[in-house]
């Protein structure tokens, strides 16, 4: 079983699994498949993505916030994370 070593292996790696979702769905829509089938493939992708944007967040956290935080920017990083927040409602 493939393991990704660092954290941009692992998001490609998410990723990758999300395209291979969709592009199953892609092909359950030209075949003409089962709807409820397709929402569960539909859904997968939507999984991938949910656990990439995951991984880009907590290496966002890790990394840029912590370096705003030393220069003391700390205000501009709590916006950038506010901001992505309130657009996933």
């Amino acid at each position: 079983m493939y393991r990704p070593k660092n954290t941009q292996e692992r998001i490609l790696h998410r990723l990758k699994i999300a395209q291979g979702h969709l592009k199953k769905v892609l092909k359950m829509m030209e075949n003409n498949s089962y709807c409820i089938d397709i929402i569960h493939q539909s859904q997968a992708v939507q999984r991938a993505l949910a656990e990439a944007d995951a991984l880009v967040l907590e290496n966002h956290l890790k990394t840029c916030v912590v370096d705003h935080i030393k220069k003391g920017e700390t205000e501009t990083s709590i916006k950038e994370i506010m901001n992505v927040i309130k657009k996933n409602k």
